[in-house]
């Protein structure tokens, strides 16, 4: 398995492109805008997509996702139904923070413990309520490596101010199920740089065992 991300929307929002080595087929996570430079990005690669995957249904994160979805041929597996609110909302946030957004159908939506096939990669959902209710975080075993949205930074935890929002239900997401993965799992944040469990367990002033003790 290999990864890559493309910064997109004016909220440098971290696209995934996940592929897998053996077949060079892939998938794009949370394609929320900026098409033309996420196709330059996929072109560059060599990768053949497959699918779109979706953390949760805020504006940078799947504003265009059904537009691509519907230029290539491709499904869309996520987020979790409880983000229903905020896509069929993606037409009124665009405006608002001029993003371009339009409303999708997910093929499939996705519950806590299902899986997702990229090829011949095999990825576990967590769903991971907090910062949307129906958000999910991507999981590899395999690699020790996630895609874990806006629900965890480097340094930082997603914002639990908007609508439908829970601070206790993120921070019991985070600990109670991220943290059993391993503390050398690496991830890929919704926007920012990568970080590994273990060292946002140390560090991070919202959800490292010192500042939860």
């Amino acid at each position: 398995m290999k990864a890559g991300i493309v910064p997109v929307t004016p909220l440098q929002q971290n696209c995934s492109l996940i592929w897998c080595t053996s077949t060079n087929k892939g998938a794009l996570i949370d394609p929320g805008g900026d098409l033309d430079k996420l196709m330059a990005a996929v072109a560059n690669s060599g990768v053949e997509l497959e699918k779109i995957l979706i953390t949760h249904g805020h504006i940078d994160h799947c504003g265009e996702a059904g537009v691509l979805a519907k230029e290539l041929g491709l499904p869309i597996e996520g987020p979790h139904e409880a983000d229903r609110f905020w896509i069929s909302r993606l037409d009124e946030d665009g405006c608002k923070y001029g993003i371009r957004g339009q409303v999708f159908e997910p093929d499939r939506w996705l519950s806590d413990g299902d899986t997702v096939t990229v090829s011949e990669l095999e990825l576990e959902v967590i769903h991971c309520p907090g910062h949307t209710p129906g958000h999910v975080v991507f999981f590899h075993r395999p690699s020790k490596f996630a895609v874990v949205g806006d629900v965890l930074f480097q340094g930082s935890i997603g914002r639990t101010d908007f609508p439908m929002g829970n601070h206790q239900d993120l921070i019991d997401a985070i600990t109670q199920k991220l943290w059993p993965l391993g503390e050398d799992v690496t991830f890929i944040p919704g926007h920012g740089p990568t970080s590994t469990f273990g060292q946002e367990r140390k560090t991070n002033a919202f959800v490292s065992d010192y500042a939860l003790s």
